[in-house]
This record gives C-alpha cells, structure tokens and sequence, in this order.
C-alpha cells in the first residue's frame, strides 16, 4: 500500500499554506495604493521569481518547440488568473480578509463542478459531502 500522504497532498497542501499568507500579506499590502497597482506590483514579483527558478533549473524551451494546445489553454488560464487577482486585491481593500478569502475559495466548489461537468471527473458522495460542506462554510463565514 503506498504513502498516504502522497506528493500530490504535501504539494496541495503547502499550496493552501501559502495561498493563507498571500491573502494575509495581500490584505497588509494594498492599504495605501490602488488595488490593481497591488496586482501589478504582486505579479512582477511572481514572474522575476519564477524566472530565476527556469533559469536555475534550465527549464526553459522554445515557444515553438511547445504543443499549441498547451500555450492557449495556459493563456486563458493568465487571462482568468489576473481578471481572480484583480478582483480579489479589489475585494480585500473593500472588505476584511477573514470574510473576503472565504468567498474567493468558494472556487474550489466550483472547480469540482467543472471537474466533473466538463473534464469527465468523478467525485464519491463523501467528496460531494465535502463539496457541499466548503460551499455552506464560505457562505457562513461570509455573512454578516
């Protein structure tokens, strides 16, 4: 039987970690300047990072040597990407954090809907109950 805690888990979970202290940190940071100068400032250092990691790890290839598919599909992710970081930075100067991410990780319920409406996944009624569960969560956190 393998590990429980496969790498998949220890990667999802240490993504939940960070994206804990991004919304902290995010909150911190937009006080005092435009909500989509935050954005802006926050990308930049997302891609000088990640630059530095290609170029350490020499992982980077030609665009033409990529499958096209691939560059479109990851192209409207970005696009979908800014539009979620410049409606979230919009939402954390306007509102508390504790109540702001909350809404934002309702997209893990959606994620699961498309998983299963558009990529053909499937959910057990246990993950459905959890579905469920996040979706009542973030709503009750959200109320006023």
């Amino acid at each position: 039987m393998g590990d429980p805690w496969s790498a998949w888990q220890l990667w999802a979970a240490l993504a939940a970690v960070f994206a804990a202290l991004t919304s902290l940190l995010a909150k911190i940071g937009v006080e005092g300047i435009g909500s989509n100068l935050a954005t802006f400032l926050r990308t930049g250092v997302v891609l000088a990072l990640l630059t530095m990691l290609l170029l350490v790890r020499r992982e980077f290839q030609p665009l033409a040597e990529l499958p096209r598919r691939s560059l479109l599909f990851l192209g409207l992710s970005g696009g979908a990407t800014a539009i979620s970081w410049l409606c979230f930075f919009r939402a954390l100067q306007l509102g508390p954090v504790a109540r702001v991410a909350p809404i934002d990780k309702l997209s893990v319920v959606l994620v699961a809907l498309l998983g299963v409406g558009l990529l053909g996944e499937t959910l057990q009624p246990r993950a459905w109950l959890g579905v469920v569960l996040m979706a009542l969560g973030s709503v009750l956190v959200a109320l006023p």
